[in-house]
């Protein structure tokens, strides 16, 4: 945002209603700046530094906002879609319009997604050269080769001849006889369908999936899918280390 902005397109990015209804606030006297009454929404303010409130409540300007969100099945991650339901539908209308997921997962795969407006931040989570582990817990069906864990550890190469950065895969119940295994699967990429293309150059299936953890960040147990909060100052600390 730059530093001199309106006063009313201020309050929208604040998601504080549309234009119309902000200026029929202010002329009712609803909307103060630097402790005077403002009618013209027009004006320009620097929201850095002058203070507003809106119906006696004061509008803290955030550059930035970041929310985690449990990512159900049937959404799609992106900012819209003509056919599904995306992750910013899930959002409710106290959101920013200009919030995007950090990455992508499958419209079959549920867990951890970030959301936000930090260009900088999903570029550091994203980039492969930063070296940020995306933990997966994984359900298989196939038996899987005994040196699984040795070829994902070497560093792959998919069926189409994609070379893949090392990967750590744990696995936690082997499955016989038809029935799943599960596995943990940690990598530092996120390439198109990625950890299924994975398995199935092991001769595998991927049944269900799920992203536990980003970076420091762990998905957080107690959100239902399809719920979010803001990241805590602390979650905020740990996962923008370059700061």
């Amino acid at each position: 945002m730059e530093k001199k902005i309106r006063l009313d397109k201020f309050l929208v990015e604040m998601k504080r209603g549309s234009r119309r209804q902000i200026k029929e606030t202010a002329k009712k006297g609803g909307i103060f700046v630097n402790g005077e009454a403002e009618t013209r929404t027009e004006r320009k303010i620097d929201p850095n530094s002058d203070l507003v409130s809106m119906n006696g409540i004061p509008i803290v300007y955030r550059a930035f906002e970041y929310y985690m969100l449990n990512k159900p099945q049937g959404v799609v991650s992106a900012t819209e879609d003509k056919l599904h339901r995306t992750v910013i539908d899930l959002l409710g209308e106290e959101t920013r319009r200009d919030l995007f997921p950090v990455g992508r997962l499958d419209m079959d795969t549920e867990g951890l997604l970030i959301l936000t407006n930090d260009g900088e931040l999903a570029h550091r989570l994203l980039s492969p050269k930063k070296h940020v582990d995306k933990q997966y817990y994984a359900e298989i069906y196939g038996r899987l080769p005994t040196d699984s864990a040795a070829r994902m550890e070497s560093g792959m190469v998919l069926e189409d001849g994609t070379q893949l950065q090392p990967g750590k895969l744990e696995i936690l119940v082997s499955g016989y006889d038809g029935n799943l295994s599960q596995v943990l699967l940690t990598i530092q990429e996120g390439k198109f369908h990625q950890v299924k293309r994975m398995f199935e150059a092991l001769g595998c299936h991927v049944e269900y999936l799920k992203r536990l953890s980003m970076g420091s960040l762990k998905l957080d147990e107690t959100l239902a899918p399809g719920a979010y909060r803001s990241l805590t100052e602390e979650e905020l600390k740990e996962i923008r280390w370059w700061k």
